[in-house]
């Protein structure tokens, strides 16, 4: 309960396509701008590590269904650390920790994590309620891009897309396809008349930090079909920052970090063995087992529990609560489109 009031009180304060949608063609480079291209692009995936103050900027825009009223716009912030939790030539794995203030204390809240692989063959992406599916990455579209996979706060799949840095007008970007994902909690726990988004993802750098811009469609069934409902566009501004309690992330992760790496390759394993991840899912937390696997994050850090015993639930928990995608499923995912 303390947990789901912190998370809540953090955040306060603080989209299905049967094909891929492609935005450019294939990236040409000669071997020197290739090279040039790719190490520029880690240096910019590498860069959005470190502290910061963070402003949440959401906004509805336009309806798309008669009838509709778009909500209020909103804005919200916090404080994030961002930290490097695995670096090679090809991959890339950022972690992203809330530090909130609860009652004269620091409070670390596990974020949200992304994955970044150079030149990737497939992504885990959104496959309709509660499945999550492995997409081939077009060949032909393979070269000097990024795929960016998204993981919520229990490091079960949110979304995924693959893109290409480029600059134009003198700002660099990374682009992403068209990608599908599922509601975040903000709206889930509303009942809205949406059941997810399908949205295009943007990471930018900046003098002070860097951005992250999502345009939005949100979407919902009506009389058996798929159809827009409204246009959403949220703008997450990364500030650099260090004037709060960065060490508390820190140490956090220093005594949690081994149990979350056992509960990633947990995830992975399912996602290679089953064809996806499907799990069931609830509004107020994501997975059914995203509040015990944060628990028990909890419980290690504050040494109430031995590291080893809280990796042998997690593992447990996400080798029962997950099944197989069969044909069934696939279907079911059809459908939902």
């Amino acid at each position: 309960m303390k947990r789901s009031l912190l998370l809540a009180a953090a955040i306060a304060a603080l989209a299905m396509t049967p094909t891929a949608a492609f935005a450019d063609g294939p990236v040409k480079h000669s071997s020197a701008e290739a090279k040039a291209a790719y190490d520029a692009d880690r240096a910019e995936i590498l860069a959005m590590a470190g502290n910061f103050k963070v402003r949440f900027d959401m906004q509805e825009t336009t309806p798309w269904l008669a009838g509709y009223t778009p909500l209020d716009h909103k804005t919200s912030g916090g404080h994030e650390v961002v930290r490097v939790i695995e670096s090679s030539p090809t991959r890339i794995v950022l972690q992203h920790l809330l530090v909130a203030e609860h009652e004269g204390k620091s409070h670390v809240i596990k974020h949200w994590r992304q994955d970044w692989e150079y030149e990737p063959a497939r992504v885990l992406v959104y496959g309709g309620t509660g499945s999550w599916t492995w997409e081939d990455v077009p060949e032909r579209m393979r070269a000097g891009r990024w795929s960016q996979t998204v993981y919520q706060v229990d490091d079960s799949p949110r979304y995924a897309g693959w893109g290409q840095f480029e600059t134009q007008a003198g700002v660099r970007r990374w682009r992403s396809n068209w990608t599908w994902r599922p509601l975040a909690r903000r709206d889930a726990i509303r009942n809205p008349v949406y059941d997810r988004y399908y949205a295009i993802n943007r990471h930018q750098p900046t003098p002070t930090g860097w951005l992250h811009w999502q345009d939005n469609t949100k979407m919902g069934m009506k009389d058996g079909n798929l159809v827009p409902i409204v246009q959403e566009s949220v703008l997450n501004t990364y500030t650099r920052f260090d004037d709060y309690d960065v060490k508390a992330a820190d140490d956090y992760w220093a005594k949690t970090s081994n149990y979350w790496a056992a509960v990633r390759a947990a995830w992975d394993r399912v996602a290679n063995s089953k064809g996806g991840i499907a799990i069931e899912e609830e509004a107020k937390t994501g997975t059914v087992i995203s509040g015990r696997l944060l628990t028990l994050g909890d419980e290690v850090a504050s040494d109430k529990r031995k590291a080893t015993d809280a990796i042998a639930e997690a593992v447990g928990l996400i080798e029962r609560k997950t099944v197989a995608l069969t044909k069934s499923g696939t279907q079911l995912a059809a459908a939902a489109r």
